[in-house]
């Protein structure tokens, strides 16, 4: 348990310093002893009310009642996998999407990945799992042969990159098997029939441990397999090995280290899907599934040089995966093309009768739609940024102390290198707007809403620290490797004081912002954006697809990255390291947006460049 001693001292470094402010806030930790007078005069300043002091004996009366409310439901021990009673639904009145069902159609596979097989499998390990489907159908690979492969070069990448929680070897094993007599039986499945791949570690594998990546959840085992799982298997897919998140899908820690860039093993992968991408850009898995609330695809897909899919919200079914943000949480796969990250999309998406946020819409893919017809948006206030202004805690106050000094001259350098490099990686920006003009696309300007997102933030935050409301309380949040102020047991500290009712209003003001992207997609089916910009938040809040593709590398002439990676800045990397652009898209409009991304990416090629590993 945490003493009031450390407590205090707790109060003291977040700058909660009144002699008053802590001793309440331990109190109200203490369900022994009840609401007084002088908690609620702090409480009211956090809830910014007026409460007149003849009102107050009647408040302390229900509040002292409240708290026999919140003991009787926190002792039904509820599980981090019962969501809500309420469900967040990013479609708006009057949206009507596709619901007919037709065949995919998937591109041609070219004739020398068709005909020959080199002597070293391992020359296949960064091949697309279109072409390594079409290996596995004619019976030029099998699929045990391919699952070694793979499960070797897990092996030896491991240590060096550190993506793997769980090796699942014997269940692959024996998948591969039955694969391989299946195929050898004329009973094809389909294009991710024996294809191994990997899963982000808070997806339920019955048989298997299910760690999230965190400290006190090492032997943690859920005995189910997630629907995605399910679905995989009934596709015939391979699962290998079970990858690393930073501890309950933040960053790129966990509990057994740091999971490593490919293309520059000094720095961390990025996260929170960071085993997925690192193991896919590693060349050590076919495919992986991702997550994403807010960033987690994304943004190891950029450090990495995957090509990232975020499906709508509401396209996969969640049941079996560790529940962060029940109205953000969003899984999708981690691919090397954008064409992969079709073919697994439409194995796993659909109603499962578990996940009620999931809609019954089609994902129809056409890899020969005409994406000339589609109007195209791009952000042209974010692709012609210079960066942004010195961030406000760099102004000092009067007489600063000589620490202050210091702090503030660290801030500025960082925030000065930050923009030296954000400057760099710009021209890929506007080469990539080039690139869309020559291949005859006709750009349109477009706007994000002016609403505060950002600001929107702590309703992930919130419900962050609901599905997590024992571990706060028990003290075990402790476990958890990074304790810092921006890491989850602070964050989820914190949000035990963001008032329900200011909850309530800023999902409301994410109604606004949902019916201003609507009012952008009226206009566009695509949008091209910078992956740094302000669309990750808008776009995560309003539940719209996006897909992060490769964009170029970084020349020798890139900014030397920092000694240290400090885990809070993608573009880092330095030189021949990766940069990416990103494709948004209408709400269920994955289809439409990846032909457009399918289109850039084959024109550009930036996808088969691989990282040059040495174990």
């Amino acid at each position: 348990m945490l003493d009031r001693r450390n407590f205090l001292a707790f109060c003291s470094q977040c700058g909660l310093t009144s002699t008053l402010f802590p001793g309440v806030l331990w109190a109200l930790a203490d369900r022994k002893t009840p609401i007084t007078a002088e908690m609620i005069n702090q409480a009211a300043f956090i809830a910014d009310v007026t409460i007149p002091d003849e009102l107050r004996p009647m408040l302390i009366e229900g509040l002292n009642e409240n708290l026999k409310n919140i003991e009787a439901i926190r002792a039904l021990k509820i599980p981090n996998s019962l969501a809500p009673a309420f469900i967040f639904d990013p479609v708006l009145p009057g949206m009507k999407f596709e619901s007919e069902v037709r065949p995919m159609k998937m591109s041609a596979v070219s004739a020398p990945m068709d005909s020959i097989v080199p002597k070293d499998l391992e020359k296949l390990a960064f091949a697309s799992v279109h072409e390594l489907a079409e290996l596995l159908r004619t019976r030029k690979v099998t699929a045990t042969a391919l699952t070694q492969m793979y499960l070797a070069r897990l092996r030896r990448f491991d240590p060096q990159l550190k993506f793997v929680i769980t090796l699942t070897e014997e269940r692959a094993l024996a998948q591969a098997k039955e694969v391989d007599r299946e195929i050898a039986g004329g009973h094809y499945r389909g294009p991710l029939h024996g294809i191994p791949w990997g899963a982000k570690d808070l997806l339920s594998v019955k048989g298997y441990p299910t760690t999230w990546g965190a400290g006190g959840f090492e032997g943690q085992v859920l005995d189910e397999n997630a629907t995605v799982v399910k679905r995989l298997d009934e596709a015939g897919a391979i699962l290998v090995a079970k990858l690393t998140l930073g501890a309950l899908a933040m960053g790129d820690k966990w509990f057994g280290g740091r999971t490593r860039n490919p293309w520059n093993p000094v720095q961390g992968s990025s996260g929170s899907s960071a085993g997925s991408t690192s193991a896919t850009a590693a060349g050590c898995v076919g495919f992986a599934i991702g997550s994403e609330t807010l960033g987690s695809i994304s943004s190891p897909s950029t450090r990495c040089g995957t090509t990232g899919l975020r499906p709508t919200f509401g396209m996969v079914p969640r049941t079996g995966a560790m529940a962060l943000s029940w109205t953000m949480d969003k899984l999708g796969p981690i691919c090397r093309s954008v064409e992969d990250g079709a073919l697994v999309l439409n194995a796993i998406y659909g109603p499962d009768g578990y996940d009620r946020t999931v809609h019954r819409v089609a994902f129809n893919w056409d890899a020969e739609y005409d994406w000339h017809k589609l109007r195209v948006g791009y952000l042209k206030t974010d692709f012609e940024s210079e960066g942004t202004p010195l961030p406000e805690e760099t102004i000092l106050p009067p007489n600063p102390s000589e620490e202050e000094l210091e702090k503030a001259e660290k801030r500025k350098k960082h925030h000065e290198e930050t923009q030296t490099r954000r400057k760099y990686d710009r021209r890929f920006d506007q080469a990539a707007l080039a690139k869309l003009n020559s291949m005859g696309v006709h750009l349109i300007e477009v706007k994000l809403p002016k609403l505060p997102v950002n600001e929107m933030v702590p309703i992930l935050i919130a419900e962050a620290a609901a599905a997590f409301d024992e571990l706060t309380r028990s003290g075990r949040d402790r476990l958890l490797a990074e304790q810092g102020p921006e890491d989850w047991p602070n964050l989820f500290r914190v949000a035990r004081f963001y008032p329900a009712v200011d909850y309530i209003n800023a999902n409301r003001a994410r109604l606004l912002a949902m019916e201003a992207m609507a009012e952008i997609f009226r206009k566009v089916d695509v949008i091209v954006a910078p992956t740094s910009s302000d669309q990750l938040v808008v776009t995560n809040l309003t539940g719209h697809p996006a897909i992060i593709l490769p964009n170029g590398f970084r020349g020798a002439d890139a900014p030397i990255p920092p000694q240290q990676d400090p885990g809070d800045d993608d573009s880092i990397g330095g030189p021949e390291t990766p940069v990416s652009l990103t494709f948004l898209g209408d709400l269920f409009g994955e289809a439409k947006l990846l032909s457009l991304a399918k289109a850039y990416q084959d024109a550009t090629g930036f996808h088969l460049k691989h990282p040059d590993l040495v174990a």
